[in-house]
């Protein structure tokens, strides 16, 4: 089933996102909802970490894969493959932020968006 991309597609994007993420066992992800917060770039921004850099690739390509089955959408923008320690996915409304478990408490991403709502948590 392809969906049509409307605005308020984010938080479905968002969902889709976050089962990709889980489908390669992606590790204490968190789904931060911007949408009240005035300087936000996106509605949201999902973040989640991995042990290794094969394991972030295998996340970045399964959430990948699974916003193209849903959206026939490709990121806006992509960083980060080369190295596999940080990648990001920009689909405008929805940014995924896949990281090495380093990386992310390096970077403490959640802590600069403290005024957000988290609208999902894993364990």
């Amino acid at each position: 089933m392809v969906l049509n991309k409307r605005k308020n597609d984010s938080p479905v994007m968002q969902d889709i996102a976050v089962q990709g993420i889980i489908e390669k066992k992606g590790q204490e992800i968190v789904c931060l909802d911007l949408r009240n917060v005035k300087t936000a770039v996106a509605d949201y921004f999902i973040i989640c970490h991995a042990d290794s850099g094969t394991q972030v690739r295998a996340i970045a390509e399964s959430v990948e894969a699974e916003i193209y089955r849903n959206f026939e959408e490709n990121p806006w923008q992509k960083e980060g493959l080369e190295n596999s320690e940080w990648v990001i996915l920009d689909y405008v409304s929805v940014v995924v932020h896949v990281f090495k478990r380093e990386k992310r408490y390096f970077y403490g991403i959640e802590e600069l968006w403290g005024d957000a709502e988290v609208v999902y948590q894993s364990a």
